[in-house]
């Protein structure tokens, strides 16, 4: 469906404006499928992000800054975020030996054996929204999508 279809105008749209819309429209669309998959494990798309961090340190535990570095959603509150983690049990934090102004984050077995149920879903998410693009397209549209968030 055109982005003038959903959002109801006959107007005449700049490109670099509907270039926008249908990005943040698309956003939306992804965003509220992944929270639909994520609901039943009362997870956020940033908590699951931050379990993916930390299982990508492959047993090394990881502090906050490293943590804030690599989430998609820059402006999270990791320490929130943590906690939340925290009280589920799917985390560990504890003081770093060699600098107490840091603190160090691991991700539980607990936390591992939920990603691992997850995996095939968020894979079927991930393949259910490129399914109707070929590999060319989806290789350009990557290509495509970096260049146009690359500001000069």
């Amino acid at each position: 469906m055109k982005i003038e279809e959903i959002i109801k105008t006959n107007t005449a749209m700049d490109p670099s404006k509907k270039v926008i819309l249908n990005i943040m429209y698309t956003q939306t669309v992804i965003g509220d499928k992944f929270s639909e998959l994520l609901k039943p494990y009362d997870l956020s798309g940033e908590q699951f992000n931050v379990l993916r961090i930390l299982r990508g340190q492959k047993g090394c535990p990881a502090n906050m800054c490293i943590i804030q570095e690599r989430m998609i959603t820059k402006n999270s509150n990791t320490t929130r975020l943590i906690d939340k983690l925290l009280s589920k049990e799917l985390v560990t934090r504890k003081v770093c030996p060699e600098n107490r102004r840091k603190m160090e984050v691991d991700i539980t077995t607990k936390g591992l054996d939920l990603l691992n149920d997850l995996d095939p879903k968020v894979l079927e998410h991930e393949q259910l929204f490129s399914s109707n693009l070929s590999l060319n397209e989806l290789e350009q549209l990557n290509t495509l999508l970096e260049k146009y968030r690359t500001l000069k």
